[in-house]
């Protein structure tokens, strides 16, 4: 698979078989990921890698909470600003409108929503889990290559056959995933991201993309 074909067929999938991913491939990719870049070479992110018992462990206690109604934990960034502006705001509810359209869940049926959303807590199936942290004490420039490792690890695993699914979700249950993890003290869990083989039988719609004049302007010169 060349570069083109892992950026075009990357997803979120939110759907996974139950098929082993062997540790040497995730050790594979994750030592490919290192050379992602970052200012300085400072390399800020800090990443978890869970499978087996521990993975099932956390997916236990994240339902338990689920089930108990309990409240999520206290946001530790801001997910999307409060007032999003156009054109960021009609791309969300688009894309709000595609993912539990295809579900069948209407706008105003707010259970049934949630009860999809709880699926971000059981991985999607996933048998493999990443959870990425950063020092508290970073920037943006710093975030911003957290997000640049975690593409190239997305990339990678595309390479691989497997599929990903990034996942703010996570942050506000991040309680939960440090009583399994016991991070050190001062680092921000940002995502998780569920890893593994796509269950093709799960209904997944592919969103779309801006068309390119409207997020790329060329400068020509003579």
């Amino acid at each position: 698979m060349n570069v083109y074909e892992a950026v075009t067929s990357r997803r979120a999938v939110r759907g996974f078989t139950d098929r082993h991913v062997p540790r040497e491939v995730l050790e594979r990719v994750l030592c490919a990921a290192a050379w992602s870049p970052s200012g300085s070479n400072m390399q800020p992110w800090h990443a978890y890698v869970l499978t087996g018992g521990p993975l099932a462990e956390l997916k236990k206690r994240a339902g338990e909470r689920v089930a108990a109604g309990d409240p999520w934990d206290e946001r530790e960034y801001e997910m999307y600003p409060p007032a999003l502006k156009s054109p960021y705001r009609e791309r969300r509810s688009a894309f709000g409108e595609q993912r539990y359209g295809a579900l069948g869940i209407s706008r105003e049926d707010w259970e049934a929503r949630q009860r999809a959303a709880a699926a971000n807590w059981e991985c999607f199936g996933a048998p493999a889990a990443l959870f990425c942290y950063i020092d508290r004490g970073m920037g943006a420039a710093q975030w911003a290559d957290v997000g640049m490792y975690l593409q190239t690890v997305m990339l990678l695993l595309r390479a691989e056959g497997l599929h990903s699914c990034p996942q703010m979700a996570w942050s506000v249950y991040r309680r939960t995933v440090a009583e399994i993890l016991s991070p050190p003290d001062g680092l921000v869990l940002f995502c998780g991201l569920s890893i593994g083989f796509e269950d093709a039988t799960v209904d997944c719609a592919r969103t779309g993309r801006a068309p390119l004049d409207e997020t790329v302007t060329f400068v020509d010169g003579c």
